[in-house]
């Protein structure tokens, strides 16, 4: 089995990859931020924005790529309703980064190349119609386009992680949804599936292929080279076309831009959490899972955990644990270093406050829409508790137990809250 990605990333830069529209910001109202360049008008002219070309040569630095020391761009022609000037900009030979690799527990899965693009216009379908939002149109990109180096699914939950963990510490936004074009080979041929968005649909679109390239194997079927679809209601791929070659593409110079020079662009030190992470678990003889759950996209845990010694480290991580469950989120690095001196570790919250200096600031801003609303999740995650509810004392003893060990609430407020959530979804 092999697997290859080709990974698009918007990079965190204010403004977009060819003009000086915001690349984030003012994108409520349909087409409101847009100029001649977002909308490919004739006689437009693009200016590329050197941030993201900052931004991309640290990227491919942090993915052990080889710089181009001239970098350059290229028309990728084809026609559709998001690209009205019937190409988008992008790299190929003139890539930004080439021959890298992502280090995954001692296999390298290669990098062929990351490049720079444009990001098309939005497309909205409606059920006989669709509609076009050209605020995310020249959005900067960088696309990463990996080696069919991945041979499992495990393979692939792993190299996904680490991907956007390194992106993280790039300062790449991983909140927001990746868009990938999937392509899996089970066979000699190779199968794409195009424009799979966020990590759980591309796990299951991939189990999916897996699946079906499998059973037709197995029937003693041919694999046909297609393009596919993945359909987010059903959990599967369909065919949407033929394979598209690289030739069809028509890829030539982008004669509005010129060649650009990287040799006075230092990239940034790349920070790999993975490799932190293990070292930290052999210097204080810790277990590298726990550290690389708090630092894979945390930068303040893993600055606080590199901060301390030896003999604090274990009380530390039970720190950040104690922080995080009580939904604590804004502490000082103060703070955090004078509650290393307590011993936290059976402090249920109010206790903890008391030892924070919060108590009575906690008392005073109790938010009971939060609290009511953390008390619905909790009860509609778990349908054993929800169909119990007012009838067994044994639930609100245990929820009054749950929201008191989060919030600074007395027993008698919690046990109102819970009650009235309970009522509530019982008669939906």
């Amino acid at each position: 089995m092999k697997i290859g990605l080709e990974v698009h990333v918007a990079l965190p830069t204010k403004t977009k990859l060819f003009c000086s529209d915001l690349a984030y910001e003012n994108q409520e109202e349909p087409n409101s931020n847009v100029c001649p360049v977002c909308l490919g008008l004739p006689g437009s002219k693009p200016v590329l924005n050197e941030t993201a070309l900052e931004i991309s040569t640290s990227i491919a630095n942090a993915l052990n790529c080889k710089i181009s020391e001239n970098t350059w761009f290229v028309r990728k022609v084809y026609f559709y309703p998001d690209l009205p000037k019937g190409y988008q900009i992008t790299q190929l030979d003139g890539a930004i980064g080439i021959d890298g690799y992502v280090d995954l527990n001692g296999k390298k899965i290669g990098i062929r190349r990351v490049q720079i693009e444009e990001d098309p216009a939005r497309i909205i379908r409606e059920k006989d119609y669709s509609l076009l939002d050209f605020n995310r149109s020249g959005v900067p990109l960088n696309e990463i386009v990996t080696e069919p180096d991945i041979s499992n699914l495990e393979e692939l939950k792993d190299f996904v992680e680490e991907l956007r963990s390194i992106l993280y510490y790039q300062g790449v936004n991983v909140n927001q949804e990746l868009k990938t074009d999937l392509n899996i080979s089970l066979a000699e041929t190779r199968v794409e599936i195009k424009n799979v968005t966020g990590v759980r649909n591309l796990i299951s679109a991939a189990e999916y292929e897996i699946k079906r390239q499998s059973a037709m194997i197995k029937e003693g079927k041919s694999i046909k080279a297609e393009t596919r679809s993945y359909k987010e209601d059903t959990e599967e791929t369909v065919s949407s076309r033929e394979k598209e070659t690289e030739e069809e593409y028509g890829f030539t110079f982008e004669p509005d831009l010129t060649f650009y020079s990287t040799k006075e662009i230092k990239p940034q030190n790349p920070v790999i959490a993975s490799k932190v992470a293990k070292g930290l678990a052999d210097k204080n003889q810790y277990s590298e899972k726990t550290i690389k759950e708090l630092i894979m996209f945390n930068k303040r845990n893993m600055s606080l955990l590199l901060g301390v010694n030896k003999e604090d480290f274990r009380k530390a991580v039970s720190l950040i644990e104690k922080f995080a469950a009580f939904g604590i989120e804004d502490y000082s690095s103060g703070e955090f270093n004078s509650m290393l001196k307590n011993d936290i570790t059976s402090v249920e919250r109010p206790a903890f406050m008391s030892l924070l200096g919060r108590e009575k600031a906690a008392e005073a801003n109790i938010d009971k829409g939060e609290i009511e609303k953390w008390i619905r999740y909790v009860l509609s995650s778990d349908k054993n508790l929800l169909d119990r509810g007012l009838t067994d004392p044994k639930v609100i003893g245990f929820m009054i137990g749950q929201v008191k060990e989060k919030y600074q609430i007395n027993g008698k407020d919690a046990a109102d809250l819970i009650k009235k959530v309970i009522k509530d979804l019982q008669n939906k």
